[in-house]
């Protein structure tokens, strides 16, 4: 077992990343006084934090172990507001902008320009918005290869992911209609841990501020830790890892190399 501790001891892997992305807006206020206009709180905004969401967390987290990362992603922004008290760091309101119409699917252009070869794996940050359709789905796919494939979808058809490694969280896997008939199936099931092949691997218990993002984290480490061992149980176990760290800070946040002391692989 190798302790992941500075930048020196981590592969520089090349990964394609693709997916849908979002901007994450956190406002922190405070709410003291009712509106004149209506029976409602006013919230006073004290201080605004931004950060990359969907894909571009999975880009941030990918880094996070040294990773170079290629994205292709929508150029229509999205953005999620929350509105958060300082207080007690509830969350108040979640306000969304950019979903009014579907985003633009990627062409198959885009991906018939892309040289599969430059890469060592290819992560699909799928949360179905409208990126990635079937056909663009299985070009990708009939472009990687022998590439291995990691894969988070919010589909609930995901029989177009033949031959992946798919991981997907309870909700979705209870939801889902039809799977592909071949993949490496790992569902993610919060605090009961994580269901390989009928194997539950336990998830360390953690003080939870917040899970917003731990997905995205879990998909990356998994990927980085498949592609230094080879070794899927090992790797789910180290995704679980950095899955638990995240969900001990506020916010959506991304693996850094000092939260990695300790951590095998």
């Amino acid at each position: 077992m190798k302790e992941l501790m500075d930048i020196q001891q981590l592969k520089c892997l090349k990964i394609l990343l693709i997916g849908d992305s979002c901007i994450d807006h956190y406002h922190y206020g405070s709410c003291e006084r009712m509106s004149p206009e209506a029976p409602v709180p006013i919230f006073k905004v004290l201080k605004t934090e931004k950060s990359g969401g969907m894909a571009l967390n999975v880009e941030l987290n990918l880094k996070g172990f040294n990773a170079k990362v290629d994205l292709l992603t929508n150029e229509k922004e999205i953005v999620k507001a929350r509105y958060i008290d300082t207080k007690t760091r509830q969350h108040l309101l979640r306000v969304d902008w950019g979903e009014e119409t579907q985003v633009q699917p990627l062409s198959n252009e885009s991906i018939n320009s892309v040289d599969f070869a430059l890469y060592d794996a290819i992560v699909i940050s799928d949360y179905n918005k409208g990126l990635l359709d079937t056909h663009i789905i299985k070009c990708i796919l009939s472009k990687a290869g022998n590439l291995p494939v990691f894969v988070d979808s919010k589909k609930k058809d995901l029989s177009c992911y033949e031959n992946c490694i798919l991981k997907i969280n309870n909700k979705e896997y209870r939801e889902a209609s039809f799977f592909p008939s071949n993949c490496e199936l790992i569902v993610t099931l919060g605090e009961e841990g994580v269901l390989y092949k009928e194997e539950r691997f336990p998830t360390k218990k953690v003080e939870i501020f917040d899970v917003c993002g731990a997905g995205d984290t879990f998909l990356a480490a998994l990927a980085y830790a498949y592609l230094m061992t080879g070794d899927m149980e090992r790797s789910i176990k180290f995704a679980n890892e950095c899955g638990g760290v995240v969900v001990q800070k506020f916010g959506t946040y991304a693996i850094k190399l000092g939260d990695l002391d300790g951590i095998c692989i």
